[in-house]
């Protein structure tokens, strides 16, 4: 049997950091406990600005809150008052000054945690889960992602026995810890009980800092092919000595009548 991990944590000091940046020594469980309310604070303040994960750093007198939103809007509000409100009301909770920063998530149907989440909300309005989650896979492939898997479980449909609905697309390396795998979990509350909907997004995979300076440009190993020597050149063939044309005795031709003056004369002579 395959024993299940979270494949954020799975991950922690190879691709991915700490979503919670402090160091406590005696007073740990205090400060842990502080940003599990803090985290829940915000989503109960900002339930529909589609908040993917909150980030928390501490320092000596400083917690600096960095909040992933696919709706930066919602949680600033008209002229910056709605995160006023949130950086007030963080402060009561902490007792400290309180930092807030606003990341806008671009490409929301890469988040593991808002596909979820979205999936979980057409769940809550009887939308049929075959169609709700086969449309989120399909998306996600056609936003770029190289593999999604979304699995939903419990009283689908609203039947009496409770089951497990698993679709795949791609390919989803869950064992490989170089792939940037985003995990998502959400809960649908419905009115014959509640639904579990989990979301795995494979983005590619992300060589850790050390690996990539070890790397460089792979040397040639290959035999390289003897170079032909180029053949000696023939010495030209010697020319052959000019040949002396012997040319007969020439002849004059001549008219009729003077042959016969010829002939004559011969005839005299005699």
């Amino acid at each position: 049997m395959g024993q299940k991990v979270h494949p954020h944590g799975f991950r922690l000091g190879v691709i991915y950091d700490w979503e919670s940046k402090w160091f406590a020594e005696k007073d740990y469980k205090d400060r842990l406990r502080d940003d599990i309310e803090l985290r829940a604070h915000i989503l109960d303040l900002l339930p529909d600005a589609g908040i993917s994960r909150i980030e928390i750093d501490r320092n000596a007198n400083l917690v600096t809150v960095t909040v992933h939103t696919a709706k930066p809007g919602i949680v600033i509000g008209r002229g910056g008052a709605r995160v006023e409100e949130l950086r007030g009301s963080l402060e009561e909770l902490t007792g400290g000054r309180v930092r807030v920063n606003i990341q806008e998530i671009r490409t929301p149907e890469l988040d593991a945690f808002l596909v979820a989440r979205s999936v979980a909300d057409q769940l809550e309005r009887r939308v049929a889960f075959r169609r709700a989650v086969k449309q989120a896979v399909q998306r996600t492939m056609q936003r770029g992602a190289q593999g999604v898997r979304i699995s939903v479980a419990g009283r689908l449909g609203g039947t009496e026995m409770s089951r497990r609905e698993t679709e795949t697309a791609g390919r989803v390396p869950r064992h490989t810890l170089r792939a940037d795998i985003d995990y998502g979990l959400a809960e649908a509350h419905t009115t014959f009980g509640r639904i579990g909907v989990k979301t795995w997004i494979y983005k590619g995979d992300i060589l850790p800092d050390e690996v990539e300076e070890e790397l460089e440009e792979p040397m040639n190993f290959e035999e390289e092919e003897p170079v032909a020597e180029p053949e000696p050149e023939e010495a030209p063939a010697p020319e052959p000595p000019p040949v002396e044309v012997v040319r007969g005795p020439q002849h004059t031709a001549i008219s009729v009548e003077q042959q016969e003056a010829v002939a004559r004369q011969s005839q005299e002579d005699d």
